[in-house]
């Protein structure tokens, strides 16, 4: 399943230095507002060392790793729900993903220009924040003028529930709270899949620090003022150096690893971002192995072995029979399938199967 995720922030932040390291390009990080008018997209490999440990015991052809969309979005600025910026044409490009990586500046630099002529990451994202709850509650508005006169006189039952769920959500916008934070239910889940709400997406923190406060974050001010904003909104934030990210971006595998040492890090901070997203969309990863190809997957969790073998072809699922299931960690213990099967740790489960992170399915189907 592809998965789209829009980097978003204010102006000089380091959105598009950020999106440079993601994917390895090169796209413009001026020094100035709106630098980046289209959004630029680039498709980076979620690196997983399961992956790498299955392709070592399978020696397959070919080895694929799973896969995140990155949009780098216009910088957004105060008022741009009422046009100023680039107003529609940034909300319009954010209506598209299916999260939010919400960039927040925590890095002090005299010679890299702030809008608003200071850093304050908390004002930032207000700004940010505020400004989707209002194109939210411009698309309530607009439905509501639409349709309330035909719930009144008709009665319909879905218009009324229409109505109702609109009336609810323009109440907790004008309480500038997100429609995240609130619950639908099954008829009103229907009904939101209509619209394109831009707060009722997964939103995530990266806090951009110095690479000097990276390493020592208890002390960074702004970014435990970030931590803490997200803590109350139950969101997650991931702190990283853009700067460091993008240097690093340059290396080798082997140089990246040897730098990261130094610094007494495991992963970098993309990995962490990455991970970070997973987490957020509620995603996890199965695996299909073999001489041709050992490849990885990403599934929603709760999805069961049909539904997951849809996501390799739709004839998968149609005609699904039953599929062969073992774990890569019990994989990675025994070596072989043979002394798996052997083992007893080859299930065999039906249509009924609820997918678990590091599954390792071999479908049968009849078409």
């Amino acid at each position: 399943m592809g998965l789209k995720a829009g980097i978003v922030g204010l102006p000089n932040v380091g959105k598009s230095t950020l999106f440079n390291a993601i994917t390895n390009s090169h796209v413009m990080a001026a020094n100035y507002p709106f630098a980046t008018i289209e959004p630029n997209v680039g498709t980076v490999a979620v690196k997983d060392e399961r992956v790498d440990n299955l392709s070592k015991l399978f020696n397959p052809k070919k080895t694929i790793y799973t896969t995140i969309v990155f949009y780098d979005i216009a910088g957004l600025v105060k008022g741009a729900s009422k046009g100023e910026g680039l107003g529609n044409k940034f909300l319009s490009h954010i209506r598209e993903v299916d999260a939010i990586v919400e960039v927040v500046r925590c890095f002090e630099n005299k010679d890299i220009i702030h809008v608003d002529n200071s850093v304050d990451p908390i004002r930032d994202i207000e700004t940010i924040n505020l400004e989707l709850i209002m194109a939210d509650l411009e698309t309530v508005d607009n439905r509501l003028g639409k349709i309330e006169n035909k719930a009144r006189i008709s009665k319909d039952k879905e218009s009324v529930i229409e109505v109702n769920l609109l009336k609810k959500i323009k109440e907790t916008l004008n309480e500038e709270k997100p429609i995240r934070s609130l619950f639908f239910n099954e008829e009103e889940t229907k009904i939101l899949k209509n619209f394109n709400f831009l707060t009722i997406k997964p939103i995530l923190y990266v806090a951009n620090v110095s690479d000097t406060d990276l390493s020592d974050l208890d002390n960074c001010k702004n970014y435990n003022l970030v931590k803490e904003y997200a803590s109350k909104e139950n969101n997650m934030v991931v702190p990283i150096s853009c700067e460091i990210e993008s240097e690093l971006s340059s290396y080798s595998e082997e140089e990246k690893k040897e730098f990261l040492e130094t610094m007494g890090a495991s992963e970098s901070g993309l990995d962490t971002l990455i991970k970070a997203t997973y987490k957020l969309l509620n995603l996890s990863t199965f695996f299909t192995v073999g001489e041709d190809e050992v490849r990885a997957w990403t599934f929603l969790n709760g999805m069961t072995a049909p539904d997951c073998a849809g996501l390799i072809h739709t004839d998968f699922k149609k005609g699904f029979i039953k599929a062969e299931v073992y774990t890569y960690d019990d994989i990675m213990k025994y070596k072989s399938e043979v002394a798996l099967k052997e083992a007893g740790k080859v299930r065999i489960e039906g249509k009924d199967y609820i997918a678990q992170d590091g599954d390792i399915f071999f479908f049968r189907f009849n078409v």
